[in-house]
């Protein structure tokens, strides 16, 4: 697998400086982006790479440090070509996807080959960003492409390598087309998504996937050719209830006793639970996480993922930004399940236990993270991929969205045929799903 050519020139007009239109905002008819590639990113200033990932936070140190609590000046929409109402998202912050690297999750044999993709003006100013890897396989994505990679490579051709618009091992929603606040957000995420084609004609690879991107990004990726593909999960959406009795009090009545049950009967055999934070995220906490985390992983995926330093690395420069919400009995961590918080969104990653006992699971991962949410006035709850028993427990069908720019064109053909029907699927499939929400029939809609 050969990396990308270091730079690439991505000219929208010749470079006459970075004027300003009336907005305030650069006016990239007049600016020269230059797409370049990084193997590490360690060579993008931390601060830059933050500006364009998350600009909410990027100028105030308190936004990145506490979670967001005005849920009515969060529904507000924004400007659709600013980037000024994008929510804070840990997952694409420089200290998480450094410490993936750090650590020996991604690179060297994992299979993961890191190729960040930057734009950057004639000065050298970084204004866009893409995480992206280098693939040699499908795995730790959460959007199925192996039958896509099987057909291909049983008509003659090579599938891998792929280059991947994402975060790893994590399905979760968030920004791909990372852009500076000030650029103009529509206009340069197009320049970036023109150069991600770019990048992959030279690395030589099969296309380029998008994956668990926001709506927003999904449609303008559509509009530039790519494909288009959607999935489901289940989310939980804090419809500003006050208490966890608040939401119960939403719910049928059999819905509600059965949660009340299960919640008891999680905690029998006297188990405690604590939510864990900041400087509580120890590293005799993290070595009894990481046990969990081997003991459930090794059962689901065979292999786990991530290394033992990932999470010192992430407690370290995230602890603010991490919730473990842990399971103690007889003096001893028994369960966790790991949280990452956003402004708006309780982001659950995945959980292990040394001990089984009936409900733990759906405790410590589901209803903690709800009883977390409403305790701190946040939007939702994403409690990671798949799951159709969530639904019964608040969580309900959410359309996922991603997008694939596919290199051949007969394979761009197949495929495309193959995801009209999926979408389909997908769409009908939600509706039915979303009859079987435990909410009463009763409540009325929530007034905007």
């Amino acid at each position: 697998m050969s990396p990308a050519r270091k730079e690439l020139d991505h000219k929208d007009a010749k470079d006459n400086g970075a004027k300003q239109d009336h907005g305030g905002k650069k006016d990239l008819r007049a600016v020269e982006l230059r797409i370049s590639v990084v193997d590490s990113i360690t060579e993008v200033d931390r601060a830059d790479w933050d500006a364009c990932a998350n600009p909410i936070a990027a100028g105030d140190e308190s936004a990145s440090s506490h979670p967001e609590s005005e849920l009515a000046r969060l529904r507000r929409p924004s400007d659709p070509d600013s980037t000024s109402g994008i929510a804070y998202n840990p997952f694409v912050s420089h200290d998480f996807l450094s410490a993936l690297e750090a650590s020996k999750s991604v690179g060297g044999r994992t299979g993961w080959h890191v190729q960040h993709v930057v734009a950057k003006t004639s000065d050298g100013t970084l204004v866009a960003a893409a995480p992206a890897y280098l693939k040699s396989h499908s795995r730790g994505e959460y959007v199925f492409d192996a039958g896509w990679a099987e057909a291909y490579m049983r008509a003659g051709g090579s599938y891998y390598p792929k280059l991947q618009i994402s975060v790893p091992f994590t399905p979760a929603t968030g920004p791909r087309l990372l852009v500076r606040e000030g650029m103009p957000a529509a206009a340069t995420r197009r320049a970036l998504a023109q150069g991600l084609i770019q990048v992959c004609g030279v690395a030589g690879a099969s296309g380029v996937h998008v994956t668990f991107a926001p709506e927003a990004e999904y449609r303008l990726l559509g509009e530039l050719g790519y494909l288009q593909r959607t999935d489901q999960q289940f989310h939980f959406e804090n419809r500003n209830f006050a208490s966890f009795d608040d939401f119960l009090a939403a719910l049928s009545s059999r819905k509600r006793k059965t949660i009340r049950r299960e919640r008891q009967d999680a905690l029998q055999n006297g188990i405690s639970v604590h939510w864990l934070t900041g400087s509580d995220l120890t590293e005799e906490v993290w070595d009894a996480f990481f046990d969990f985390y081997m003991e459930t992983g090794s059962r689901k995926w065979g292999r786990p993922y991530l290394t033992r330093e990932f999470y010192s690395l992430v407690g370290e420069t995230m602890k603010d930004r991490i919730l473990l919400v842990m399971a103690k009995r007889a003096g001893r961590w028994i369960a966790g399940a790991i949280n990452f918080i956003g402004s708006q969104t309780l982001f659950g990653r995945h959980w292990g236990a040394i001990e089984h006992h009936p409900f733990l699971h759906f405790e410590l991962c589901y209803y903690q993270a709800i009883d977390y949410a409403i305790a701190h006035k946040m939007l939702r709850v994403e409690a990671g991929a798949q799951g159709e028993h969530k639904i019964s427990r608040g969580y309900i069908p959410t359309t996922t969205f991603s997008a694939h720019y596919i290199a051949d064109p007969g394979l761009r053909r197949a495929i495309a045929d193959y995801l009209v029907r999926e979408r389909a699927y997908v769409a009908a499939a939600g509706r039915e799903l979303s009859e079987l929400a435990p909410f009463r029939r009763d409540l009325a809609e929530e007034p905007e």
